[in-house]
């Protein structure tokens, strides 16, 4: 039995997305919003749809997160909650649901790089040197996963498993994973960069 056989590597089908849906968006409708910033429209349909159609597009599960509480839910109880619905998976990328430019190529990147050696548990995109969501973590990682509490997100389990030599930084050429919803100006961006990419689309021919 060669060693392939023994630890076959689980597919893409087993992962799963996790999109963090919760919070108020407090900054957005202060910012001039009229509504929750993840059902504002971006390029003729709700931002969350454009987050939940690039996860489609790159052939993997998502698994929207709104936890009970979910106006007042932090990142990383969101986090949690999203894992413990989830046990089964083998494997998380953790993309927050108001980020609709991340390409459908990069989680797809990320997704096949997690589950390709058992060297490292956590991979985290890296573009022109600043590190962006999501970040993927193995079914290693779910005891710590679902400890996390409050804003911060999974920094700390982060932190940990690179001291531990367990992440890998994964160059891509793409700004989308740096570039979130906030604020009415940046659905405004985000809407110009939409409309340049279709702009710049090549033709299809009959």
């Amino acid at each position: 039995m060669t060693a392939a056989a023994a630890h076959p590597h689980p597919s893409l089908s087993s992962l799963k997305v996790l999109v963090l849906a919760a919070g108020q968006g407090q900054r957005f409708t202060a910012s001039g919003g009229r509504t929750h910033k993840l059902q504002a429209s971006l390029f003729d349909k709700p931002v969350l749809q454009h987050v939940l159609d690039t996860v489609a597009d790159a052939g993997l599960q998502a698994f929207v997160v709104r936890p009970d509480g979910a106006a007042t839910a932090g990142m990383g109880d969101s986090i949690a909650s999203g894992v413990r619905a989830s046990s089964d998976a083998s494997g998380w990328l953790i993309l927050p649901g108001d980020m609709p430019l991340v390409h459908a190529a990069t989680l797809r990147t990320i997704a096949q790089q997690l589950l390709s050696t058992d060297r490292f548990d956590a991979v985290q995109p890296v573009c022109n040197g600043q590190p962006g969501h999501p970040v993927g973590f193995s079914a290693p990682c779910a005891a710590a996963l679902q400890q996390l509490t409050g804003d911060q997100g999974a920094r700390s389990v982060l932190q940990q498993l690179r001291s531990q030599g367990r992440v890998v930084q994964l160059p891509v050429e793409d700004p989308g994973i740096l570039q979130d919803i906030d604020t009415l100006d940046d659905l405004q961006r985000a809407q110009a960069v939409l409309e340049q990419g279709a702009l710049v689309r090549p033709l299809s021919t009959p």
